[in-house]
């Protein structure tokens, strides 16, 4: 059976990005959220094998959305995504039970490693 993965960010396009890298390397989609509020509702409902989480979004940030499903699951795997130059939110990320993190823009491979990492 296929990993399946939450993916949390306020942009589309960046979902759609890390969707596709994910559905054609064989992982399930759980579904998708657009900030940090929607993300620690939908975890609860389809408990995923993982999260890629934005940190910077509206109504709660990533940070926060993360400690939260941490306080909920704390077997949870979370990896972050993060833009250039987010240095001390990607260490508060990793301090509070991240995994591993991205940076954006996305590099394919890097997702992949970041994910298989993660799970394995």
């Amino acid at each position: 059976m296929a990993y399946t993965v939450l993916i949390v960010d306020d942009a589309a396009f960046m979902r759609m990005m890390v969707k596709d890298i994910l559905e054609k390397n064989g992982y399930e989609i759980a579904g998708e959220a657009k900030d940090g509020q929607e993300a620690v509702d939908l975890y609860k409902e389809v408990t995923p094998d993982l999260v890629t989480m934005d940190i910077t979004m509206p109504e709660k940030d990533g940070i926060a959305a993360l400690k939260e499903i941490k306080t909920f699951d704390p077997e949870a795997n979370i990896v972050m995504c993060s833009a250039m130059g987010q240095q001390a939110m990607v260490i508060d990320a990793i301090q509070a039970g991240a995994k591993d993190f991205i940076v954006k823009p996305f590099q394919a491979d890097r997702v992949l490693e970041a994910i298989n990492k993660t799970l394995a």
